[in-house]
C-alpha cells in the first residue's frame, strides 16, 4: 500500500485544500507536528521525505489547473510554478505532477520539469482521444489518470463530450492506455469523512489490472488498511500527514500491507 504525500500549490505557496473550494485554501503551517514557514513548499516536501519517510510526492499546481480548466484558458498562470516544481523534483522522490495537462506538448513539458508521473485530470481533459494521444506519446507507464469526482459524480471539463458514470470513465481511461487511476473525490479532500470504500471496490472490479489509488478523506491508519482491503494500491494524503494523525510508523505499516484482489 503506497502513501503519496500531497502538496497543493497556489500562488507559490503550499496550501491546505478543503473540499475543492480553492478560494478558501490557507497556507500549510505544520507537518507531522513540525512547524514550517507558512506555505513553504520545499519545507513541506522535505518534511514528508525526511520525517515521515515518504518516497513519493504528488504536486497539484492549482493555478495551472484552474487556468487550463477555464474557458478560454487563462494562460500565463499555468507556468508560474515551473521553477518550484523542478526544485521539488530535485529532492529525488518520485514526483507525480498534476498541472492541468491536456495535450502531448503539456505532458512532455511536465516530464522535462522532472515529473516521474504526469497526472491527466478529468476536470481539465478535453476528450478521451486526448488521453489516448498522451499515453501513446509519453508512454502509458508515465501517465496517471485522475478520475476527478465530487460526491462520487465525475467532474468533466467544459465541453467534454460525455456524461459517463465513474465506472465507465475508469474503463474508458484504461482503454486509452492509462495504467494508473486515482479516484479523487474533491468533496472529501481535507475532511474527516473517510474514503469512499464502496466506490473503490466498484472501480477495482471494473479495472482489475490498473494501479488504483484513492484521494480525499483519508483519516489515518485504519482508512489505509480498509482501502487496501477494498483493492486499492495506494492513497494520496495531505491533512492526515500534516496534522500528525499518520506517523512515519503508520507509513511503514501501510507499505507492508498488500491490496486485496478478487479472483
Amino acid at each position: 500500500m503506497r502513501v503519496v504525500g500531497v502538496l497543493d500549490l497556489a500562488g507559490g505557496r503550499a496550501v491546505h485544500a478543503v473540499r475543492g473550494h480553492r478560494d478558501r485554501y490557507v497556507p500549510v503551517t505544520t507537518v507531522a507536528g513540525v512547524r514550517i514557514d507558512p506555505g513553504e513548499p520545499l519545507a513541506l516536501a522535505r518534511t514528508y521525505l525526511d520525517s515521515l519517510g515518504l518516497t513519493e510526492l504528488y504536486v497539484a499546481d492549482l493555478d495551472a489547473i484552474e487556468s487550463r480548466g477555464s474557458t478560454p484558458p487563462r494562460g500565463p498562470a499555468a507556468a508560474s510554478h515551473d521553477p518550484l516544481v523542478a526544485a521539488i523534483a530535485g529532492l529525488g522522490a518520485t514526483l507525480w505532477l498534476d498541472a492541468g495537462v491536456r495535450s502531448v506538448a503539456e505532458a512532455s513539458h511536465a516530464r522535462e520539469l522532472g515529473a516521474t508521473k504526469v497526472v491527466i485530470g478529468l476536470e481539465t481533459l478535453p476528450s478521451y482521444d486526448a488521453l489516448a494521444e498522451i499515453c501513446g506519446s509519453v508512454g502509458a507507464e508515465a501517465v496517471v489518470f485522475s478520475l476527478d469526482l465530487r460526491n462520487g459524480v465525475p467532474v468533466f471539463a467544459a465541453g467534454f463530450p460525455s456524461d459517463d458514470s465513474a465506472g465507465v470513465v475508469a474503463a474508458r481511461a484504461a482503454d486509452c492506455g492509462a495504467t494508473s487511476i486515482i479516484a479523487l473525490d474533491l468533496a472529501r479532500v481535507g475532511t474527516e469523512t473517510g474514503p469512499d470504500l464502496a466506490l473503490i471496490a466498484r472501480l477495482r472490479a471494473v479495472v482489475p489490472a490498473v494501479t488504483l489509488l484513492a484521494g480525499g478523506g483519508v483519516r489515518g491508519r485504519e482508512d489505509l488498511a480498509m482501502l487496501a482491503d477494498a483493492g486499492c494500491d495506494g492513497a494520496l494524503v495531505a491533512t492526515a500527514l500534516q496534522d500528525g494523525r499518520l506517523s512515519a510508523e503508520d507509513v511503514r505499516a501501510a507499505r507492508l500491507r498488500q491490496p486485496r484482489r478478487t479472483r
